[in-house]
């Protein structure tokens, strides 16, 4: 199952990342212009909150079926000493989870906020959190290589 499901988790990453990008920039522009927040800026915001969930999801799964997380969580000192199992099993789903969160609670506040500017602000701030905080943890080595 975690040779089916971690190479998923990873091309997933691509689009989840291209859509939270997409976000910020729409958020950015929007914010500085006098654009107005319409369907389309708030589809983009939809995808991009359900590709960081099904992420997050297969995430969770890999962190119960990898053979690396279950060795990792058997010897916690020692995972915490190593700075690659702590990145790996510790730091990258920390950091996602808060990610996730970002993103939840942002489109919840974009489909509540009054006025295009405020939209786009609060599109802008939250994803492009989200967005940051995602590529700060990504394991940049195994991922690409």
């Amino acid at each position: 199952m975690y040779s089916i499901i971690q190479p998923i988790h990873s091309y997933l990453a691509f689009a989840a990342l291209a859509l939270l990008a997409a976000a910020t920039i729409n958020g950015i522009i929007g914010s500085t212009s006098e654009k107005s927040f319409e369907g389309s800026h708030l589809k983009i915001n939809k995808f991009a909150l359900i590709a960081t969930h099904t992420m997050f999801l297969l995430g969770l799964i890999l962190l119960f079926v990898s053979p690396g997380a279950q060795a990792a969580f058997s010897d916690m000192k020692l995972t915490m000493k190593d700075s690659i199992l702590r990145k790996a099993y510790i730091e990258h789903p920390t950091t996602n989870i808060i990610a996730v969160a970002l993103v939840t609670i942002g489109n919840a506040r974009v489909k509540r906020a009054v006025g295009n500017g405020r939209k786009f602000k609060q599109t802008a701030i939250f994803f492009g959190l989200a967005l940051v905080l995602i590529l700060s943890r990504i394991p940049w080595s195994t991922w690409l290589g």
